[in-house]
């Protein structure tokens, strides 16, 4: 196996890049400029070095506690619980929300061997009840595992008085209703709104 091959087998293990896709990347990388594959690497070469979790909601950043967490103009009696550190950027980046943030690092998954210990579960109940939160928005994905951990959320924060809502979810923006599966229908009857 060449360097090239090698290559396109080292892209074509990152999620959502075939080999075909990683083929294209490595050939495109051979048309380049040198000082831009040389600052490349040096990115990638370092970024798990530059780059940590906040030590206290769990995304990513170069400084710890992130930017988000040391904005005090943010409210900080709402937290938004996401799946991944990348979904805090994603709702972020929507200008919509402007409170805190907590990851959880995955969903509850047995048969991946991720139960409620694994997660950091924990760490927003000790949150909630040290922080003064009064809104805890849970932010999972619309999964059987994603509905699971939101329910298993739900009845941990039961005792601690604070409020716990849920993202809507259902019909997007634009969509036909003809390519709508079942289940995003029925999301979508629950979750009407009257107007």
């Amino acid at each position: 196996m060449n360097a090239l091959d090698q290559l396109t087998e080292s892209f074509s293990r990152l999620p959502g890049i075939g080999k075909k896709s990683a083929a294209r990347i490595s050939a495109s990388l051979l048309k380049m400029d040198k000082a831009f594959l040389l600052r490349f690497a040096d990115q990638l070469a370092t970024l798990q070095d530059k780059i940590k979790a906040c030590s206290v909601c769990g995304a990513w950043t170069e400084t710890d506690p992130c930017p988000i967490c040391s904005d005090m103009l943010r409210d900080r009696t709402v937290i938004c619980v996401v799946e991944q550190p990348q979904d805090v950027a994603t709702i972020n980046n929507s200008h919509e929300y402007s409170g805190l943030f907590h990851v959880l690092g995955g969903v509850i998954s047995p048969l991946e061997g991720l139960t409620p210990d694994k997660l950091r579960i924990q760490s927003l109940v000790e949150r909630v009840k040290s922080e003064g939160i009064k809104e805890v928005i849970l932010a999972t994905n619309p999964t059987v595992e994603g509905d699971t951990t939101a329910l298993y959320i739900q009845r941990v924060l039961a005792d601690t008085g604070v409020a716990v809502s849920r993202l809507a979810s259902g019909l997007p923006v634009g969509g036909d209703l003809e390519y709508a599966d079942h289940l995003t229908l029925a999301r979508s009857f629950r979750g009407r709104i009257r107007i």
